[in-house]
């Protein structure tokens, strides 16, 4: 833990909605992983960030981060976010990524 401040969205609704909450705000990093589990994905939170930049408004974010054990879900993410401006790195594999329970 490096003392950061962090907020989680387990599926894609809350992840929209989190997003929504901090529009105004500065992202330092988000964080985002392909698959959320049965049939959920990430899709609805790429498209609104994608829909929020085609419309000139992009997320102030400085990184998106994705992290996903589904290689093909997460290149189609990194080109998505990638075309319309936002920074884009992977840590598929990373040793920073775990889960609390």
């Amino acid at each position: 833990m490096d003392g950061r401040r962090a907020e989680v969205a387990r599926t894609s609704a809350a992840g929209v909605a989190l997003l929504e909450r901090h529009r105004a705000a500065r992202v330092e990093e988000l964080w985002l992983d392909h698959d959320l589990g049965g049939d959920d994905t990430i899709w609805p939170v790429v498209e609104v960030l994608e829909r929020a930049a085609f419309e000139g408004r992009p997320f102030d974010v400085g990184v998106i981060v994705i992290h996903s054990a589904n290689p093909a879900g997460a290149a189609k993410m990194a080109q998505a976010l990638r075309h319309w401006g936002y920074r884009v790195r992977a840590a598929s594999g990373s040793v920073e990524v775990g889960f609390l329970d």
